[in-house]
């Protein structure tokens, strides 16, 4: 059997959970602490960019990464990352000479392997060892991964590794690609293992790859804490443990524990990381995990909603993310069109020549409750809930059109529903208005149901409407709303959010006159004039 070497990355590709920004402090000590557990190798962090931020683990050239790995262990090799996909200019490379890191490691896709080729030559010929890793190997034919290990074989590099970038790979699938890694590459090469964890494989891969008792070398891949984005990676401190205990190494794993602790721990507290169903269902269907974190922050989509919107995401699209394509995506499955004319006379006839009272769910309905009781029993106006069940006060109408919302309503009222086209498995509702017409064109607040129903309300007639209970959006997560079951974690975009329909509001108002019956957050020019 050849040895098993544990690399950490934690500073690297945990880094997508933080955007890098570790901390100096944290960045330097991070890199004594795990020098004490005995690892083999360590990812100090990402080669890119154009320029230096001590707080990022993020290096543009490599005299910045020298300031924060000195002095060196000497019996730890450092290791470095390049993306082919924004690679550092091969100028800013130094020839080697011990005092930065000593293995690059280059990650490519399929589109990209002659270019990958071309540059691991060129850093190979500086004195830097050098490990060839195929992104998404799970997408490589037989033919093309073993083409892809021949090609690069030529260049004898110290490592070549299989990368499950999206979570995907199961044991049988995984077992093949090893496979077929090392029946074609020369037996001084080492292989890796590069795990994700969106369907809990990344332990029992790993596993399985040390029990094969392979005699060529292994790197295996992981993060203390499994820090990682979506459901993280392989946890440094499990597998250590697991070596120990099997195969008679001697890692320390009670600085990893206190790496967790002091490091750690608070981060994960912020910017949560580990299974969950959004990343199961990314997983599932093939998708980039950023796809799941976009839907899973718009929090509107029940979970067949949510499969059914990722499964139908094109092929070509499902492993190349941008915020873009998702909008479009999310936009498509949310205006299912429907000719609802009809409805709007409907509405208009039992609407027009009321006072409209709309109701909001925040915490104003309790700070501010008899403010809005006194205007109910003086105006006895059509009061229309948005979302919830009107919290104490009784609703004439609801209007929904976020489906996980409408759930929790059904079979709690006797208020007539109104709901929006993209609710498509609402089955039991009074009104069905279409989505399109009313939806927001700012992605980010597409459906805020707020903005739709003021504009359900102009295309039915109405000049006036009362609001309580829109207060707005704080960071501070608890104080949104009455009721914290109702809770939408907002709280790292609240201001962006209040602008965007702070300006929906304020063209709202030219044609709808805006009273507010309790404070808002949202800025809108007419609220002084009207109330």
């Amino acid at each position: 059997m050849g040895r098993v070497y544990l690399l950490d990355c934690t500073l690297r590709d945990g880094g997508y959970v933080n955007d890098w920004r570790f901390g100096k402090e944290t960045i330097k000590g991070f890199g004594r602490k795990i020098a004490k557990t005995g690892i083999e190798m360590f990812e100090v962090g990402f080669l890119k960019g154009d320029s230096f931020d001590e707080d990022r683990a993020v290096f543009p050239d490599f005299e910045s990464l020298k300031t924060m790995i000195h002095p060196k262990d000497k019996k730890m090799l450092y290791v470095g990352m390049l993306d082919m996909s924004a690679p550092l200019p091969l100028d800013r490379i130094p020839q080697y000479d011990g005092s930065s890191v000593d293995i690059i490691r280059v990650i490519f896709k399929k589109n990209k392997i002659d270019d990958a080729y071309e540059y691991c030559k060129a850093i190979q010929e500086l004195g830097y060892q050098i490990s060839v890793n195929f992104v998404g190997t799970d997408m490589y034919s037989d033919v093309e991964f073993v083409e892809g290990i021949e090609k690069f074989g030529t260049l004898n590099p110290y490592a070549m590794a299989i990368v499950d970038s999206f979570g995907l790979i199961k044991r049988k699938h995984f077992l093949r690609l090893v496979y077929l890694a090392d029946n074609n590459m020369a037996h001084d090469i080492t292989l890796g293992y590069h795990a994700h964890n969106n369907l809990q494989q990344a332990f029992g891969n790993a596993e399985a790859l040390v029990e094969m008792n392979l005699k060529r070398d292994l790197i295996i891949d992981a993060c203390v804490f499994g820090m990682g984005r979506g459901a993280g990676n392989l946890n440094l401190e499990l597998f250590a443990e697991y070596m120990n205990e099997n195969y008679d190494t001697h890692y320390k794993i009670e600085p990893m524990l206190e790496i967790m602790d002091e490091y750690l721990n608070d981060i994960y507290q912020k910017r949560f990381w580990g299974y969950s169903l959004p990343f199961y269902l990314s997983a599932s269907t093939g998708c980039h995990p950023n796809y799941a974190i976009y839907l899973a922050e718009k929090d509107t989509l029940p979970v067949k909603a949510f499969n059914e919107l990722l499964s139908s995401i094109p092929k070509e699209k499902k492993t190349k993310f941008s915020k873009e394509d998702a909008e479009v995506f999310y936009r498509q499955y949310q205006e299912n069109y429907i000719d609802d004319k009809e409805t709007l006379n409907e509405l208009a006839l039992e609407l027009g020549n009321h006072d409209i009272l709309v109701l909001a769910p925040g915490k104003s309905l309790i700070e501010q409750r008899s403010l809005i009781q006194n205007y109910i029993e003086e105006k006895h106006p059509i009061v229309i809930a948005l979302n919830f069940t009107g919290g104490g006060f009784e609703p004439d109408y609801i209007f929904s059109s976020n489906m996980r919302r409408y759930a929790r309503i059904q079979g709690k009222t006797s208020a007539k529903c109104i709901t929006t086209s993209n609710m498509k498995d609402c089955k039991v509702t009074d009104y069905v208005v279409n989505f399109s017409s009313y939806a927001s064109k700012e992605p980010e607040i597409i459906d805020n149901s707020g903005i739709m129903v003021l504009k359900l309300l102009i295309a039915i007639g109405i000049k006036k409407v009362h609001i309580a209970g829109m207060d707005g959006y704080s960071a501070q997560q608890s104080i949104n709303y009455y009721d914290s079951n109702l809770e939408y974690d907002f709280s790292n975009v609240t201001e962006k959010r209040n602008q965007l329909i702070s300006a929906e509001m304020q063209e709202i108002s030219k044609v709808l006159k805006l009273e507010f019956l309790t404070s808002t957050a949202y800025e809108i020019t007419s609220i002084k004039e009207n109330v």
